[in-house]
């Protein structure tokens, strides 16, 4: 059964965090919370990890549309082709914040993207997230965590993730209730930008 620590957003203990990245670098899965929803997250590394992830949501890793959590823009060069002007300032305008944004792949992808023309990035407005991935050293890579209650739709109490999916992963992450929410997805691999989801981010900011 996993692990449930309690993690303040405010002010998060760096001694916690630095557990949450220990298990992370093992090849562990972690729930945490985002600006959103909660997710369930590894490290963009570990290939064990993301097929572990792959495995709970019933696809096969290269079918997979996972999102990267970074912890600034700057981390972009080696996951995204070089962007433009336009597309720069867009993503600085509104990240941090509840966006998912789906840039070109780069070339220099992990091997488990190899074959992505596209990747998924956020930059959640949650400093537990953002603590992750700073002491991480490389954004970790994450997805919702959904409820089969097509009303609820998404779980918001840690607790009853810790229930839910305690069994699959090895750490929740307590940093108290989360939103029902997920982030808008905004395409911007394409020759005009598309809004594929709206979530709790405006979709008027194109």
């Amino acid at each position: 059964m996993a692990e449930l620590i309690k993690i303040h957003e405010e002010n998060p203990s760096l001694r916690k965090i630095q557990k949450v990245t220990a298990i992370l670098k093992a090849g562990g899965l972690v729930i945490y919370p985002t600006d959103t929803v909660y997710g369930l997250g590894c490290d963009i590394k570990n290939t064990k990890a993301l097929e572990r992830i792959a495995r709970i949501k019933g696809i096969k890793l290269d079918k997979a549309n996972f999102s990267f959590i970074c912890y600034d823009l700057s981390d972009l060069s080696s996951y995204v082709k070089q962007i433009d002007t336009f597309t720069f300032k867009l993503l600085k305008r509104n990240l941090p914040g509840p966006y998912t944004f789906i840039l070109p792949g780069a070339k220099t992808l992990p091997k488990a993207f190899k074959k992505k023309k596209t990747v998924g990035i956020r930059i959640p407005e949650n400093n537990i997230a953002l603590e992750i991935v700073k002491n991480l050293g490389n954004p970790i890579v994450s997805t919702s965590i959904y409820d089969e209650d097509y009303i609820l739709e998404y779980t918001t109490d840690p607790e009853l993730i810790l229930e839910k999916w305690g069994k699959l992963v090895d750490l929740v992450i307590d940093g108290g209730y989360g939103g029902n929410m997920p982030s808008t997805i905004i395409d911007l691999s394409k020759e005009f930008p598309e809004v594929i989801r709206t979530g709790k981010g405006a979709s008027d900011i194109l």
